[in-house]
């Protein structure tokens, strides 16, 4: 068992004949994803052996998909996000970066009462190992195991993925929530998902400067107070305040989003914290054995 995605999860692409989609989803298709079609407004026909449709709502139909990989410029992204929102797709999943603020606003209004959970934008995907891949990530690494990885920045995360991996504990499902300042779903979302999947022994959350994503999961945590092991870490200890530190939403404008306050709120509703980014799986490992 995993979250949001198995192998029996359909995909249709969104932007399927741009040429990072082509690349993508093309990974997608030989790790083993069940990649149905794609949309691709005014094209119709084949692409990579797959029928392209015009809307979602066509594809839809035509294929009985349950989730889109979203790979359209952002200028447009949105109004893709938008289309899935309203045709309904059960998960929608936005690689997109820079999409303007003001679309996200509009995202979110549209997300609210839907039936859409949407993953990103800005995101490098999720994947369930040796089952389904939906993004960008360098699926090799992804072992099949017990630890969920939820994270706001992909290469912290592929380390947390490497490290488990190497470790022999594996990953039930990893994702990322996206690094802007508007997102679909959040670590409590996420949390919630990991922490009721009977698969899922331990859960890593990797964080970062800015923002409130970190200490509304301490606060959830706090709450809850899983059985299940919760391994934090945060980057960004020593930028300096009031810098972008690389994603849009990693900015600490009044020293209250900063490392120390995030690893203060999630140590007190009781996750282990990673002293570095190196010691994440032995943290964990540890955090198992406790």
């Amino acid at each position: 068992m995993a979250i949001l995605i198995d192998g029996h999860t359909k995909i249709i692409c969104q932007g399927f004949t741009g040429r990072v989609a082509t690349f993508h989803m093309g990974r997608a298709i030989e790790y083993g994803s069940r990649i149905v079609g794609g949309v691709s407004p005014g094209r119709t026909g084949e692409h990579l052996g797959l029928p392209v449709f015009e809307t979602v709502k066509e594809a839809l139909a035509a294929t009985g998909a349950t989730a889109s990989a979203i790979f359209v410029p952002p200028a447009q992204a949105a109004a893709a996000v938008i289309e899935a929102i309203e045709a309904e797709v059960p998960l929608a999943v936005c690689i997109t970066e820079r999409i303007p603020i003001l679309d996200m606003v509009r995202v979110k209004a549209a997300l609210r009462g839907s039936r859409t959970r949407l993953i990103g934008p800005n995101t490098h995907g999720i994947i369930t190992p040796d089952a389904c891949m939906i993004g960008i990530m360098p699926g090799h690494i992804h072992k099949p195991g017990r630890i969920g990885i939820v994270s706001r920045s992909a290469t912290l995360a592929y380390e947390a993925v490497d490290q488990t991996s190497a470790s022999g504990l594996g990953q039930s499902t990893c994702l990322g929530i996206g690094a802007d300042p508007i997102h679909g779903a959040g670590f409590v979302e996420c949390l919630e998902l990991f922490i009721a999947d009977p698969d899922t022994d331990g859960i890593i959350l990797i964080g970062e400067i800015g923002g409130r994503a970190e200490e509304e999961a301490a606060a959830y945590l706090m709450d809850v107070k899983p059985s299940k092991p919760i391994v934090a870490y945060f980057a960004g200890r020593f930028a300096p305040q009031g810098r972008r530190m690389g994603h849009a939403g990693t900015i600490d404008a009044d020293s209250t989003s900063d490392v120390a306050a995030k690893n203060k709120a999630l140590a007190a509703a009781g996750a282990h914290i990673a002293a570095t980014a190196a010691e994440i799986g032995a943290t964990m490992r540890l955090a198992l054995a406790a």
